[in-house]
């Protein structure tokens, strides 16, 4: 049932829904059902859950140190809510059903309101039974802009995704709830695309600067990357400029959730190849994004950027004396787990499997009564994760970015988001500055919905 670019070749018509007015007050983000032409020609349209009727939703942006103000409407026939995924939030505004608010019911509103300390490359997305939301099509990019802008022609967003289609009649494939997938790598699409097109296409001219800001909004897929007929930088990871811009000589590698901010010029003439490619599976490469080549902007390109500027409050200590919270990463198909507690209750694997969960986080599968860690605000935290699965895992925290720590002590960069291989040990640390009840989980949304979901608290 793989889909190739070769046998796609459209994109995209939104059907906004026809529906009441709503009362004036904050700037409304509308969450309906909606009928898109994600497949091409020749292929039924497929009916989605979007914001605004369109995959993704609208990019929105805001100026660093601002604020903003969303008014969720909820059209859909299901409760939902949105996370506003790598902004330093207030809890309240974090968008987690009982944990940080009440989900909001069929035809209910929500308002979010929230400040911008940090500028970068963020998302919004469903947070209620996001496995299946977010599938569906509720996700959207959320850019904060620096008070300085950096010195591009111009500024993408390019919001990658993958859908599960049946091609004979062009809906999702029904089976959030299955359990060969939630055990295994999770939901893996058949169509891959940008900003809701499989075929999606920029124009540039040759020399021209570009800042890419690259979202993988897939349910689980992690997508590995290679520039063509571009010379690159990676300015920021996860919204968090590096300390310089570094040059791009190997294959990118975006797991769900995770963002990276690029700098690129365009170093192909008009008629050669340049754009975004990504990896199957089948050691093959194919175009994710074509940038046609239009003319010649100048006649050499302009060498290594300056670094964007560093956001505020995010530094970490020293870690060297700081207790170490082991949290394992176990289940799944193929390794299983002895025990775990789910629901306040200890359970032998096949009594987890009856209950849908095929994961646990330190021993818990899905979020407990009691947070995992309990911090004091202002403590530095460290949390070393040992993924004993086959499977790789992409563990976001809320509220808070942190560093991971080496062997040797020294950090990596900040990030909201960490891919954990199959064998390996990440260890991360932050400062709980931000107080509240934060989730953290993994982002193949699969896994979070059979398992993998834990919390912490901040006092």
């Amino acid at each position: 049932m793989q889909m190739t670019r070769r046998s796609f070749c459209a994109g995209l018509a939104a059907l906004p829904l026809s529906r009441p007015a709503i009362a004036q007050g904050f700037p409304t983000l509308t969450a309906q059902e909606a009928t898109v032409q994600l497949a091409p020609d020749g292929y039924p349209a497929t009916r989605v859950w979007s914001y605004e009727g369109t995959i993704p939703g609208p990019v929105l942006r805001a100026p660093q140190g601002g604020r903003l103000e969303r008014r969720l409407v909820n059209r859909l026939p299901v409760p939902t809510s949105i996370h506003w995924h790598g902004i330093r939030i207030d809890n309240a505004m974090d968008g987690v059903p009982g944990l940080t608010q009440d989900p909001v019911p069929p035809e209910g509103t929500f308002d979010y309101a929230f400040d911008l300390p940090d500028a970068g490359t963020y998302w919004y997305h469903a947070h209620t039974n996001s496995m299946e939301q977010v599938a569906r099509g509720l996700s959207g990019a959320l850019v904060v802009e620096e008070k300085t802008p950096p010195a591009v022609d111009r500024d993408e967003v390019l919001m990658i995704h993958d859908w599960l289609l049946d091609p004979e009649t062009g809906q999702f494939v029904d089976s959030f709830q299955n359990a060969m997938t939630l055990s295994h790598a999770g939901r893996i699409g058949n169509l891959q695309g940008v900003n809701g097109r499989y075929d999606v296409t920029l124009e540039a001219r040759q020399n021209e600067r570009l800042r890419l800001r690259l979202i993988n909004g897939a349910n689980a897929r992690i997508f590995a990357l290679r520039l063509e007929g571009l010379t690159g930088w990676t300015l920021a990871l996860d919204g968090m400029p590096l300390e310089a811009a570094e040059p791009i000589t190997e294959t990118l590698v975006l797991a769900p959730a995770q963002r990276i901010d690029l700098f690129v010029d365009v170093t192909a003439a008009q008629g050669e190849n340049a754009g975004l490619l990504f990896a199957p599976g089948d050691d093959s490469w194919q175009v994710l994004a074509e940038i046609n080549v239009t003319g010649q902007a100048s006649r050499a390109s302009r060498g290594t950027p300056a670094p964007l500027p560093r956001n505020p409050g995010t530094e970490v200590p020293d870690v060297a004396g700081v207790r170490v919270l082991d949290m394992p990463l176990q289940g799944g198909a193929m390794r299983g787990i002895e025990r775990g507690r789910f629901r306040g209750q200890e359970m032998d694997w096949q009594g987890l499997i009856e209950n849908g969960q095929f994961w646990t986080l330190a021993g818990q599968a899905g979020r407990g009564d009691a947070p995992f860690a309990s911090l004091s605000l202002g403590e530095t935290a460290r949390i070393r994760m040992a993924n004993d699965t086959v499977f790789p895992h992409a563990m976001h925290l809320h509220g808070m970015h942190f560093r991971t720590v080496a062997p040797d002590g020294g950090f990596g960069p900040l990030r909201d988001t960490v891919l954990v291989m199959p064998g390996d040990t990440v260890e991360i640390a932050f400062v709980a500055d931000n107080p509240g009840k934060w989730l953290l989980h993994c982002h193949m949304l699969g896994h979070a919905a059979s398992g993998m979901t834990s919390w912490i608290e901040v006092t």
